[in-house]
């Protein structure tokens, strides 16, 4: 009797606890219904199945991405105890008269945190994979958590020119912020297939340029290039790389910009710079990177070299300093790039968040970050596959 009772239990319980499961994941859905997007149809499908990276129903890198799962999972008992602040960090504040008066170089740059970037240059405002939302995630209330607030509203930015976006994660396509964008910004970039999360949006096709790797857009006497990048696509489990991911080259009359987006390191950064450099500052991701994931994310010692092989004069270390994203201490990314870029030779310059830039004009880096313990290359390196 005692075995049945036990039974009838634990059948109730188990029932109780599929309906638990499915409520969770149904409301999931139902608040992350928009955020998720749109995939593309009719014929922004049939222009992307004609991209020379589009194959066996999906975008491929030249360069595959190589993934140690067990190596990502196991490394998550080995994170460092510093992932995100133990305290509150305080970007500069941003006052808006502080774009009222041009860069007397031409070029500056302002780091708003992770991939967001607010590039001045050759009188064009253009902004980068901005995410203004509390977390990189489709849902209000779960996922990445930032750690400060934005240094300027949306609704305090200078009037811009363009906003560039490198990829569809969470981290790079906020969906709140582009809705908050869409009705004042006259030019949103994109790479093929993004389009349609945009336009689910309410963005105005008339305002999104859909571009393949190696393609432009002109935006008056500035050069807008969508350039390859080695990474991959998803906002949802069933969409992986359904869409495509790029950096961008900037060229103007007097200067010239890149902007990584997440990229590992591959071959054609050097056709890049050949074909588009020399760059006068490169935007490269040195941030939430790992020994089981080397293609996924460049690491910091490989951003230096490939800001070498794209000819740049100036390098800025993005994609860290907001999310926690991976295992390593919060300022171990930029800790290892100031360090890679002195064994190199290298210009960096290292932006508190919300602060700005001129490139050319700058002082050397300044260390805003606490000193904390971080691992060395030597200690965990980040070698990216397929690259001699």
């Amino acid at each position: 009797m005692k075995s049945v009772r036990r039974w009838q239990w634990l059948r109730r319980a188990l029932r109780w606890f599929g309906i638990a499961v499915m409520l969770f994941v149904l409301t999931l859905i139902v608040d992350g219904w928009k955020a998720f997007g749109q995939r593309a149809k009719g014929a922004r499908q049939s222009r992307m199945e004609h991209s020379p990276e589009w194959q066996n129903g999906h975008f491929e890198n030249p360069q595959p991405l190589i993934n140690d799962w067990w190596g990502a999972l196991s490394g998550a008992f080995e994170a460092s105890a510093e992932t995100s602040p133990a305290g509150s960090l305080s970007p500069d504040p941003i006052d808006p008269s502080r774009f009222v008066t041009a860069p007397p170089t031409g070029l500056r740059v302002t780091w708003l945190g992770h991939a967001a970037t607010l590039i001045e240059i050759d009188g064009k405002r253009i902004l980068t994979d901005p995410v203004w939302s509390e977390r990189a995630s489709p849902f209000s209330w779960l996922g990445p958590r930032r750690w400060y607030r934005p240094s300027i509203a949306l609704e305090d930015l200078p009037a811009l020119d363009a906003v560039l976006i490198s990829h569809d994660h969470y981290d790079h396509l906020d969906y709140r912020t582009i809705v908050a964008l869409k009705d004042s910004v006259p030019l949103f970039v994109v790479p093929l297939g993004v389009a349609a999360h945009l336009v689910y949006w309410g963005v105005p096709e008339s305002n999104i340029a859909e571009l393949d790797w190696w393609e432009h857009r002109s935006l008056g006497a500035l050069d807008i290039v969508c350039t390859p990048a080695r990474h991959a696509s998803g906002r949802v489990i069933i969409d992986d790389n359904a869409t495509l991911w790029a950096g961008y080259a900037l060229i103007g009359p007097q200067h010239r910009a890149y902007f990584s987006g997440d990229t590992g390191l591959f071959p054609a950064l050097a056709e890049i710079g050949a074909r588009l450099g020399p760059f006068d500052v490169t935007l490269i991701e040195t941030g939430q990177y790992h020994r089981a994931w080397p293609d996924w994310h460049i690491g910091p010692e490989q951003a230096v070299v490939a800001h070498q092989m794209l000819r740049g004069r100036t390098l800025l270390p993005i994609h860290w300093g907001l999310f926690a994203l991976a295992y390593h201490g919060w300022t171990e990314p930029v800790e290892r790039a100031v360090a890679a870029a002195a064994q190199a030779s290298v210009r960096i310059l290292t932006p508190r968040p919300g602060q700005s830039l001129e490139p050319e004009a700058a002082p050397h880096s300044e260390r805003w970050w606490p000193a904390l313990p971080w691992e060395t290359a030597a200690q965990s390196p980040i070698v990216s596959t397929g690259v001699r």
